[in-house]
């Protein structure tokens, strides 16, 4: 009896630990994030061809919980998904301040701007999804969940659950603030 016990006990850590995404989020801390946004997807309305449709209505049934609400065209903010394919990098860079709108006009250098960039490492099967401002077109939120999609497709569905669930976990950021600016 113990024997089974600890043998199913194993099978759930292994279990855990083989499904278990690896998560992280960015954002624009000068970005409104209300609980009263409305959202379309860029690449179309199923949010591309290419994407499973589990990802797309997950994102949208957590965008939905938060109070979001999808149109579709036209959304103030555009959001955009896919799952890579191999290993890469990505660099993100966010702005603040007014010196980097004035460039075209020769005096952006004269004006106090900021530019802060990460980097970000990913694997094979990362769900990157990605979040803009349609009024200026610039990146307001990123999340990137690792080993999304498991070799075995059975698995498929219950491993984007649990990575979604992670990434939307603590948006929108900045808690009550956030929300009401």
């Amino acid at each position: 009896m113990i024997g089974r016990f600890l043998a199913v006990a194993l099978a759930l850590v292994l279990a855990a630990c083989a499904s278990t995404a690896t998560v992280k989020t960015d954002f624009d801390p000068n970005a409104r994030f209300g609980n009263d946004r409305t959202y379309s997807w860029i690449s179309g309305d199923d949010g591309g061809a290419l994407l499973p449709q589990v990802i797309v209505s997950g994102i949208d049934s957590r965008l939905s919980a938060r109070g979001w609400k999808r149109v579709p065209e036209n959304g103030e903010i555009r959001v955009s998904a896919h799952v890579t394919r191999v290993k890469g990098q990505t660099f993100n860079n966010f702005y603040s301040g007014i010196g980097h709108d004035l460039n075209w006009l020769g005096i952006g250098s004269n004006w106090p701007g900021y530019v802060t960039m990460s980097t970000d490492d990913y694997e094979k099967g990362t769900l990157l999804v990605d979040m803009f401002d349609a009024g200026t077109r610039r990146a307001i939120w990123r999340g990137s969940a690792s080993g999304v999609l498991p070799d075995d497709p059975s698995r498929v569905n219950a491993s984007v659950q649990a990575a979604l669930d992670k990434l939307f976990a603590g948006f929108p950021p900045g808690g009550a603030s956030a929300r009401s600016k």
